[in-house]
C-alpha cells in the first residue's frame, strides 16, 4: 500500500484511514508519531535571564518556543515556557565576552538527546537525570537570530573595526598600550588627564588659544606676566607680549 501523505491536509502523524492499510502504513504512522515527540532545535523568545550584563558566571534563560503545535483540526496550541536553559557565552578559561540575553530576544534553542539536569547541577560527568530523551526540558540557548539593529556594538567591515556605545566605553587594566602610526582624539567638550607624572618623548607642538593663549603658572611664576630685572638700572622690564 502507498504511504500516507500530507496531500489530504492532515498534519503529519495524525491518524487517517490510510494509516491502517497494511503493515507499512501502520509502521509509518507509528514512526511519524514518535518523531513528532522529538525536540531538535527551534526558534524561541527569551522571557527572562538570570544575568543582566554584570560580571557573573554564565546563567540561564526562560524561553517560549515560537512555533506552535496544532491539534487534529489544525488549531494552534499556545506553547508553555521552557525554564532554566543554559545559554551560550563566548568564553575560554577566565576570558570571556559578556553579552547576556535580554527579554524579547529571539534565538535558537537546541535540545539534548538525554536528560542533562544532573550535569547542569554538578558541572561534571554525570548519568542522565531520568529516562527522558530529546525533551524541551533539556534545552540550551545558543544565540540570537531575527533581532533588530543594535545601538551598542562592535562592527567589523572592510573599512576597519568600530566600537560604538551611546553611553560610555571604559578600558580597565594595569597597563594599556596603543601602537599606531597616528593616533587622534576628537573630544567635542573637553579632555582631562589625571596622573602623578606625564612624560612626552619627542617634539611637542601645541596650538590654539587654550594652549598658550591663556596664562600658565609654574612654581609661582607667570609665563605671560613675569618680568626680568635689568642689572644696570634694577628696574623691571615689561611683561612679555
Amino acid at each position: 500500500m502507498a504511504s500516507p501523505s500530507q496531500s489530504d491536509g492532515l498534519p503529519t502523524g495524525q491518524m487517517r484511514p490510510a494509516s491502517t492499510w497494511g503493515q507499512f502504513n501502520q509502521m509509518t504512522y507509528l514512526v511519524q508519531s514518535l518523531l513528532n515527540r522529538v525536540e531538535t532545535a527551534t526558534l524561541v523568545k527569551v522571557v527572562s535571564c538570570t544575568n543582566s550584563g554584570g560580571l557573573s558566571p554564565v546563567g540561564c534563560v526562560d524561553v517560549v518556543p515560537l512555533v506552535q503545535q496544532v491539534d487534529g483540526a489544525g488549531v494552534a496550541i499556545p506553547n508553555v515556557t521552557a525554564f532554566n536553559l543554559p545559554y551560550l557565552r563566548i568564553q575560554g578559561g577566565a576570558n570571556a565576552v559578556i553579552i547576556d540575553p535580554e527579554p524579547g530576544d529571539i534565538g535558537i534553542a537546541v535540545f539534548a538527546s538525554r536528560d542533562i539536569s544532573k550535569a547542569k547541577a554538578t558541572k561534571a560527568e554525570s548519568p542522565p537525570g531520568s529516562w527522558r530523551t530529546h525533551s524541551l526540558s533539556d534545552g540550551m540557548y545558543v544565540g540570537g537570530v531575527l533581532n533588530g539593529s543594535p545601538t551598542q556594538y562592535v562592527q567589523f567591515n572592510s573599512s576597519g573595526i568600530k566600537i560604538h556605545s551611546p553611553t560610555a566605553v571604559k578600558l580597565d587594566a594595569p597597563s594599556v598600550q596603543v601602537t599606531a602610526q597616528t593616533v587622534s582624539i576628537n573630544a567635542s567638550t573637553s579632555v582631562t588627564v589625571t596622573t602623578p607624572t606625564m612624560t612626552v618623548n619627542g617634539n611637542l607642538a601645541v596650538s590654539g588659544s587654550g594652549a598658550f593663549g591663556s596664562d600658565v603658572v609654574a612654581q609661582g611664576v607667570s609665563v605671560h606676566n613675569h618680568v626680568h630685572m635689568v642689572n644696570t638700572t634694577h628696574t623691571p622690564t615689561d611683561p612679555p607680549t
